[in-house]
């Protein structure tokens, strides 16, 4: 992924790598720039700290105040906006506490990817299309953009939010102790990225990722949506089982074929090419696989979720805490379960799923 001039000027980009290519070079440069570390060690890594990082207390300051309005702002639409449009929909009593929750992220997602499309592909930027153009020029201490300093900020306050919202806002699911780790792992990308200057990285990681956080909570809120008012609405599953395909589809792209070919490759081998001394060259690539890990980890639950759809199955989100009364209702076949009765939906919902700000969480 070289750069590569002609004799016309043109700047070329090699083409992105296999998988093969991308494990056996990026091991093979993580051996060699180890053993080259021969001094590596606190004392360098302070030092490296100090002479690299750089951030003000006035971006500290916009950074908490933001996070704390993101967490009135949640509050403010689920009280005004998304718990009324649940009641006028009409939802189960399970669904309609958890609809909010679905509902601040589509909104936030959307309009967070929406920003990085546009930074990526309607600017100046070629991040995406020249994944190393990331380390052209790079310089310790170099300006951030203003375009892309708005997007870390609104990004890096809102996984701050999220790390509060999933104990205290959001329905606690099987996998809320990764999504919390996540949250820390990206919310450390976040800021020391945009303290090292490797702001230009995080962008096209940030793009890579947002997209299919939109279409999982639209997936969820028409699988709301569909039984809403005990009736049974097609739209909505045609809807569900459609953006469900193109999320297991895009999922794999985005996230376990572009993010580790594109991000990875490039950080790992390309940074040295134009960057030899890249400080914290482990911390950063140490994080970036924590979060492809976390993607196939996730990637497993999206296996589960398909191969329900294909045994035609009830599908149901598979992270989520199975209520004992409904668990108990179906393993005796409850007439009133399989007629869709909303017995378990009323249970559960007094159960720990209920959140979003409004009541308390019981684990």
């Amino acid at each position: 992924m070289s750069r590569h001039t002609g004799d016309a000027g043109r700047v070329e980009v090699e083409p992105m790598p296999g998988y093969v290519d991308f494990i056996t070079r990026a091991s093979s440069v993580w051996v060699g720039v180890w053993r080259d570390c021969g001094n590596c060690g606190v004392e360098l890594s302070t030092r490296t700290l100090l002479d690299n990082a750089y951030i003000t207390w006035t971006e500290v300051a916009l950074f908490f105040f933001c996070t704390y309005l993101w967490t009135l702002v949640r509050r403010g639409l689920t009280e005004c906006l998304f718990m009324p449009l649940a009641h006028w929909c009409r939802l189960m009593p399970k669904d309609a506490a958890k609809m909010p929750e679905s509902a601040w992220k589509l909104v936030f997602y959307t309009m967070s990817w929406s920003y990085s499309t546009y930074l990526l592909f309607f600017s100046s930027y070629s991040f995406f299309h020249d994944p190393p153009s990331v380390f052209y020029n790079w310089k310790s201490g170099m300006p951030v953009p203003t375009n892309i300093a708005i997007a870390y900020l609104m990004q890096g306050s809102f996984y701050a939010h999220s790390i509060y919202a999933t104990f205290y806002m959001d329905t606690w699911r099987k996998d809320s102790a990764v999504m919390v780790v996540h949250h820390i792992i990206t919310l450390a990308l976040i800021s020391f990225s945009y303290a090292f200057r490797y702001h230009n990285v995080g962008i096209l990681v940030l793009f890579l990722h947002d997209i299919g956080d939109i279409q999982l909570e639209f997936i969820k809120l028409n699988i709301y949506l569909k039984s809403r008012g005990g009736g049974y609405h097609r739209l909505n599953d045609i809807l569900s089982d459609v953006v469900s395909v193109s999320f297991s589809i895009t999922w794999f792209l985005f996230r376990l074929y572009w993010f580790p070919l594109k991000v990875l490759f490039t950080t790992c081998v390309s940074s040295l090419q134009f960057v030899p001394n890249i400080p914290f060259y482990f911390f950063f690539n140490a994080l970036l696989f924590m979060l492809l890990l976390m993607n196939i980890y996730w990637f497993l639950f999206i296996v589960v979720f398909i191969v329900k759809v294909l045994k035609m199955k009830e599908v149901n989100d598979v992270r989520e805490y199975e209520d004992s009364s409904l668990a108990a209702a179906r393993l005796h076949r409850d007439p009133r379960a399989e007629n869709g009765d909303d017995v378990g939906h009323h249970s559960a919902a007094q159960g720990k799923h209920v959140q979003n700000g409004v009541k308390e969480k019981s684990l």
